[in-house]
């Protein structure tokens, strides 16, 4: 894990070491440092912060276009100072037009993200999942791929292109746009909401040989996939975008009926309050306050 001192996730040459593997880099969503902390202690080789927990967390509503950029990068820059793993974040849209893609790229890549996912959305964007949503021209987004690569500062950082034209346009066209958005430059091809096991073969097949993302969305229109497939398939990323928030929030709500019910919480059910600040880095905070204190 990172530590006060300032250590950073191995960031995104990390990440491409990663993206080289056999096998699937599986991240889980974080929705704050805190559920990244648990994501890294947990083993897994990277976080994925997710843009529905973000906005839940942060503002207590859906993911419906609310989160502006700047607090979008603000909530990445915390996950990635928390962590000692490469960060995958959602970046929405791009926040506008080519221009204000170059802007986000350079604002997430400082906040010390590997890398960062656009979609090809109408702003305001919704979740992935949800109905409702629009799509501008694939030329339109192929434009702020290549806005995107060219606003690069390390040869490094990944840069994901979503589509999410499924819904709007049928299963062919976004086929069509993932072509272009990877011949545009985009090093990984996000096919959002494929609604078959067959569409999920047929995106591996239809474009297989570029490195695509699998977003394995808790209670979406994608049906699930054990691992073991989406690695047979060859899915280079695979992102549990919700898990950690929904277990989350299934565990307070029970926990805060405990004390409505009973009067008191069920500690049976808590980790326990030291095991937790070791967990939160007290033993490295006290190590600092003797190592800097006045009387060496």
């Amino acid at each position: 894990m990172s530590s006060l001192l300032g250590e950073l996730s191995s960031g995104p040459s990390g990440l491409r070491a990663l993206l080289g593997s056999p096998d699937p880099v599986v991240a889980p969503g974080a929705y704050d440092a805190l559920s990244a902390r648990l994501i890294e202690a947990a083993g897994f080789p990277a976080v994925y912060m997710t843009g529905f927990g973000t906005s839940a967390s942060y503002l207590g509503r859906p993911d419906v276009g609310l989160m502006t950029m700047a607090e979008m990068v603000d909530q990445a820059r915390r996950i990635v100072q928390a962590v000692g793993v490469p960060v995958i974040a959602d970046a929405d849209t791009g926040y506008g037009n080519p221009l204000n893609v170059i802007r986000t790229v350079h604002a997430y890549e400082n906040a010390g993200v590997a890398a960062i996912h656009i979609e090809d959305q109408v702003s305001p964007k919704k979740c992935g999942h949800m109905e409702g949503k629009q799509v501008i021209p694939a030329e339109d987004m192929v434009q702020k791929v290549r806005a995107a690569v060219a606003a690069k500062s390390s040869p490094d950082f990944v840069l994901i292109a979503r589509t999410d034209a499924r819904a709007v346009e049928g299963f062919e066209p976004a086929l069509e746009r993932c072509r272009r958005y990877r011949d545009a430059g985009a090093d990984v091809i996000f096919f959002e909401a494929p609604q078959s096991a067959d569409e999920i073969a047929r995106v591996a097949e239809e474009l297989r040989g570029t490195a695509l993302m699998f977003n394995w969305a808790e209670g979406g229109k994608t049906p699930p996939v054990p691992l073991s497939r989406l690695s047979e398939l060859g899915y280079t990323v695979v992102i549990f975008p919700i898990t950690a928030l929904l277990s989350a929030t299934k565990a307070v709500r029970e926990a805060l009926e405990a004390i409505r019910r009973d009067g008191v919480p069920d500690l049976s059910r808590m980790v326990p309050f030291p095991e937790f600040l070791d967990f939160v880095g007290l033993p490295e905070v006290r190590e600092l306050e003797q190592r800097f204190s006045s009387g060496e």
